[in-house]
Protein backbone atom coordinates (compact mmCIF):
# COMPACT_ATOMS: atom_id res chain seq x y z
CA UNK A 1 0.00 0.00 0.00
CA UNK A 2 0.96 3.85 -0.03
CA UNK A 3 0.77 6.45 1.94
CA UNK A 4 -2.37 8.66 1.00
CA UNK A 5 -1.92 10.65 3.87
CA UNK A 6 1.79 11.48 5.36
CA UNK A 7 2.28 14.01 8.49
CA UNK A 8 5.99 14.74 9.28
CA UNK A 9 7.08 16.47 12.96
CA UNK A 10 3.79 18.42 12.76
CA UNK A 11 4.31 21.63 15.17
CA UNK A 12 1.42 24.26 16.51
CA UNK A 13 1.50 26.63 18.86
CA UNK A 14 -1.60 28.93 20.18
CA UNK A 15 0.14 31.83 21.41
CA UNK A 16 2.68 30.15 24.46
CA UNK A 17 0.81 27.07 23.99
CA UNK A 18 2.55 24.09 22.24
CA UNK A 19 -0.61 21.54 20.92
CA UNK A 20 1.33 19.78 18.65
CA UNK A 21 5.02 19.26 19.11
CA UNK A 22 6.69 17.20 16.55
CA UNK A 23 3.54 14.81 15.42
CA UNK A 24 4.00 12.45 12.13
CA UNK A 25 1.50 9.86 10.99
CA UNK A 26 0.95 8.12 7.71
CA UNK A 27 -2.83 6.75 6.41
CA UNK A 28 -2.52 4.22 3.72
CA UNK A 29 -5.49 4.02 1.38
CA UNK A 30 -8.59 2.32 2.76
CA UNK A 31 -7.38 2.17 6.01
CA UNK A 32 -8.70 3.64 9.17
CA UNK A 33 -6.82 5.07 11.93
CA UNK A 34 -8.10 6.22 15.06
CA UNK A 35 -6.89 9.00 17.60
CA UNK A 36 -7.57 8.82 21.01
CA UNK A 37 -6.04 10.62 23.97
CA UNK A 38 -7.05 12.81 26.56
CA UNK A 39 -8.96 16.11 25.73
CA UNK A 40 -6.58 18.41 25.26
CA UNK A 41 -4.22 16.43 24.10
CA UNK A 42 -4.13 17.47 20.24
CA UNK A 43 -6.54 15.29 18.33
CA UNK A 44 -9.19 18.11 16.53
CA UNK A 45 -6.18 20.56 15.99
CA UNK A 46 -3.86 17.94 14.18
CA UNK A 47 -7.37 17.40 11.94
CA UNK A 48 -7.62 20.71 11.70
CA UNK A 49 -4.18 21.52 10.16
CA UNK A 50 -4.42 18.59 8.04
CA UNK A 51 -6.94 19.99 5.83
CA UNK A 52 -5.40 23.36 6.25
CA UNK A 53 -8.24 24.88 8.64
CA UNK A 54 -5.08 25.58 11.08
CA UNK A 55 -1.63 27.15 9.62
CA UNK A 56 1.33 24.58 11.08
CA UNK A 57 4.31 26.01 12.75
CA UNK A 58 6.72 23.71 11.02
CA UNK A 59 6.29 20.17 9.74
CA UNK A 60 4.91 18.65 6.00
CA UNK A 61 1.51 17.37 5.00
CA UNK A 62 1.45 15.49 1.73
CA UNK A 63 -1.87 14.41 0.07
CA UNK A 64 -1.74 12.00 -2.94
CA UNK A 65 1.96 13.03 -2.80
CA UNK A 66 1.63 16.72 -3.01
CA UNK A 67 3.13 19.15 -0.35
CA UNK A 68 -0.04 20.35 1.07
CA UNK A 69 1.92 22.72 3.99
CA UNK A 70 3.64 24.60 1.13
CA UNK A 71 2.18 27.89 1.59
CA UNK A 72 1.89 28.72 -1.99
CA UNK A 73 -0.70 25.67 -2.22
CA UNK A 74 -4.38 26.75 -3.05
CA UNK A 75 -6.32 25.73 0.65
CA UNK A 76 -9.18 25.61 -1.20
CA UNK A 77 -8.57 23.16 -3.37
CA UNK A 78 -6.90 21.02 -1.21
CA UNK A 79 -9.71 20.95 1.33
CA UNK A 80 -12.21 19.55 -1.63
CA UNK A 81 -10.26 16.14 -1.72
CA UNK A 82 -11.35 16.04 1.64
CA UNK A 83 -14.30 14.77 3.60
CA UNK A 84 -14.79 16.26 6.80
CA UNK A 85 -17.34 16.19 9.62
CA UNK A 86 -17.34 18.03 13.28
CA UNK A 87 -18.67 17.19 16.49
CA UNK A 88 -21.59 19.25 15.43
CA UNK A 89 -23.52 19.00 12.70
CA UNK A 90 -22.88 22.34 11.21
CA UNK A 91 -25.55 21.72 8.62
CA UNK A 92 -27.32 25.24 7.44
CA UNK A 93 -30.47 25.35 9.02
CA UNK A 94 -32.10 27.34 6.56
CA UNK A 95 -31.32 24.73 3.37
CA UNK A 96 -33.05 21.62 3.25
CA UNK A 97 -31.24 18.41 4.37
CA UNK A 98 -30.95 17.57 0.00
CA UNK A 99 -29.72 21.13 -0.30
CA UNK A 100 -27.46 20.76 2.56
CA UNK A 101 -25.83 17.15 1.42
CA UNK A 102 -25.69 18.41 -1.80
CA UNK A 103 -24.21 22.12 -1.44
CA UNK A 104 -20.36 21.22 -1.67
CA UNK A 105 -20.65 18.75 -4.78
CA UNK A 106 -22.31 21.85 -6.67
CA UNK A 107 -20.51 24.28 -5.27
CA UNK A 108 -17.08 23.39 -5.02
CA UNK A 109 -17.21 20.28 -7.47
CA UNK A 110 -19.22 21.43 -10.26
CA UNK A 111 -21.27 18.96 -10.15
CA UNK A 112 -24.54 19.67 -11.89
CA UNK A 113 -27.67 19.80 -9.75
CA UNK A 114 -29.18 16.99 -11.31
CA UNK A 115 -26.54 14.34 -10.66
CA UNK A 116 -25.63 16.06 -7.65
CA UNK A 117 -29.46 14.99 -6.40
CA UNK A 118 -29.59 11.84 -7.71
CA UNK A 119 -26.55 10.77 -5.98
CA UNK A 120 -27.42 12.33 -2.44
CA UNK A 121 -30.54 10.72 -2.84
CA UNK A 122 -28.70 7.10 -3.16
CA UNK A 123 -27.24 8.04 0.03
CA UNK A 124 -30.27 9.56 1.80
CA UNK A 125 -31.93 5.86 0.84
CA UNK A 126 -28.99 4.01 1.66
CA UNK A 127 -28.53 5.78 5.34
CA UNK A 128 -32.82 5.71 5.99
CA UNK A 129 -32.93 9.44 5.44
CA UNK A 130 -34.46 9.80 1.97
CA UNK A 131 -37.59 10.23 3.37
CA UNK A 132 -35.93 13.73 5.08
CA UNK A 133 -34.61 15.04 2.17
CA UNK A 134 -36.83 18.35 1.78
CA UNK A 135 -36.93 18.64 5.49
CA UNK A 136 -34.71 21.37 7.23
CA UNK A 137 -32.04 20.30 10.28
CA UNK A 138 -33.94 21.35 13.01
CA UNK A 139 -36.55 18.39 12.25
CA UNK A 140 -33.72 16.03 12.48
CA UNK A 141 -32.70 14.14 15.57
CA UNK A 142 -29.39 14.94 16.57
CA UNK A 143 -28.25 11.32 14.94
CA UNK A 144 -30.25 11.62 11.81
CA UNK A 145 -28.28 15.52 11.45
CA UNK A 146 -24.59 13.74 11.84
CA UNK A 147 -25.45 10.82 9.45
CA UNK A 148 -26.74 13.88 7.12
CA UNK A 149 -23.25 15.63 7.41
CA UNK A 150 -21.04 12.20 6.83
CA UNK A 151 -23.67 11.77 3.37
CA UNK A 152 -22.32 15.31 2.49
CA UNK A 153 -18.41 14.60 3.31
CA UNK A 154 -18.70 11.60 1.54
CA UNK A 155 -21.25 12.91 -1.64
CA UNK A 156 -17.73 13.76 -3.97
CA UNK A 157 -15.80 10.24 -3.22
CA UNK A 158 -12.70 12.53 -1.09
CA UNK A 159 -9.47 11.34 -1.07
CA UNK A 160 -9.37 10.61 2.72
CA UNK A 161 -12.78 11.42 5.25
CA UNK A 162 -11.66 12.93 8.40
CA UNK A 163 -13.80 12.35 11.83
CA UNK A 164 -13.46 14.52 14.60
CA UNK A 165 -15.59 13.18 17.44
CA UNK A 166 -18.64 12.88 15.24
CA UNK A 167 -20.77 11.06 18.40
CA UNK A 168 -19.69 13.35 21.05
CA UNK A 169 -22.60 15.75 20.66
CA UNK A 170 -25.26 13.16 20.60
CA UNK A 171 -27.20 11.86 23.21
CA UNK A 172 -26.24 8.06 24.15
CA UNK A 173 -29.10 6.81 22.23
CA UNK A 174 -27.91 8.03 19.27
CA UNK A 175 -23.89 7.60 18.86
CA UNK A 176 -24.98 3.76 17.86
CA UNK A 177 -26.60 4.59 14.46
CA UNK A 178 -23.72 7.15 13.34
CA UNK A 179 -21.03 4.75 14.30
CA UNK A 180 -22.81 1.85 12.38
CA UNK A 181 -22.89 4.50 9.44
CA UNK A 182 -18.95 5.10 9.79
CA UNK A 183 -18.36 0.99 10.79
CA UNK A 184 -20.46 0.09 7.22
CA UNK A 185 -17.71 2.88 5.38
CA UNK A 186 -15.08 1.57 6.60
CA UNK A 187 -16.11 -1.87 5.27
CA UNK A 188 -17.06 -0.30 2.43
CA UNK A 189 -12.85 0.91 1.93
CA UNK A 190 -12.91 4.04 2.53
CA UNK A 191 -9.61 5.79 4.24
CA UNK A 192 -10.84 7.48 7.43
CA UNK A 193 -8.49 9.29 10.01
CA UNK A 194 -11.01 9.67 12.85
CA UNK A 195 -10.35 11.37 16.54
CA UNK A 196 -12.93 9.27 19.24
CA UNK A 197 -13.38 9.03 22.12
CA UNK A 198 -15.67 5.45 21.81
CA UNK A 199 -12.64 3.04 22.34
CA UNK A 200 -15.30 -0.44 21.76
CA UNK A 201 -15.21 0.93 18.31
CA UNK A 202 -12.00 2.12 17.93
CA UNK A 203 -10.56 -1.38 18.85
CA UNK A 204 -13.27 -3.34 16.60
CA UNK A 205 -13.19 -1.14 13.47
CA UNK A 206 -10.03 0.97 13.05
CA UNK A 207 -6.66 -0.87 11.85
CA UNK A 208 -4.14 1.45 13.40
CA UNK A 209 -4.58 3.70 16.62
CA UNK A 210 -2.67 6.69 18.13
CA UNK A 211 -2.48 7.47 21.48
CA UNK A 212 -1.95 11.31 21.79
CA UNK A 213 -1.24 13.15 24.95
CA UNK A 214 -0.09 16.29 25.49
CA UNK A 215 0.65 17.24 22.02
CA UNK A 216 3.13 13.62 20.98
CA UNK A 217 2.13 10.69 20.29
CA UNK A 218 2.96 8.37 23.18
CA UNK A 219 2.12 5.05 21.67
CA UNK A 220 0.63 4.00 18.29
CA UNK A 221 0.04 0.29 17.06
CA UNK A 222 -2.36 -2.33 15.57
CA UNK A 223 -5.88 -1.30 17.29
CA UNK A 224 -6.47 -4.65 18.85
CA UNK A 225 -2.60 -5.19 20.53
CA UNK A 226 -2.75 -1.71 21.44
CA UNK A 227 -5.93 -2.23 23.48
CA UNK A 228 -5.16 -5.79 24.61
CA UNK A 229 -1.64 -4.92 25.78
CA UNK A 230 -0.66 -1.42 25.99
CA UNK A 231 3.16 -0.90 25.75
CA UNK A 232 3.25 2.28 27.62
CA UNK A 233 2.74 3.19 31.22
CA UNK A 234 0.67 6.40 30.18
CA UNK A 235 -1.42 4.25 27.56
CA UNK A 236 -1.80 2.00 30.16
CA UNK A 237 -3.41 4.80 32.57
CA UNK A 238 -5.38 6.54 29.84
CA UNK A 239 -7.16 2.82 28.83
CA UNK A 240 -7.61 1.82 32.76
CA UNK A 241 -9.09 5.26 33.73
CA UNK A 242 -12.05 4.71 31.13
CA UNK A 243 -12.67 1.36 32.07
CA UNK A 244 -12.64 1.98 36.01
Amino acid sequence: MSAVLTASGIWKAFGDKEVLRGISLELEANEVVALIGPSGSGKSTLLRCLNLLEPIDDGQILLGGDDISDPRVDADGVRARFGVVFQHYNLFPHLSVLDNVTLAARRVHRMPRQEAEDRAMRWLERIGLADKAREHPDRLSGGQQQRAAIARAIMTDPEVLLLDEITSALDPELVGEVLDLVRELASDGATILMATHEMAFARDVAHRVLFLDGGVVVEEGPARELFAAPREPRTREFLARLSA
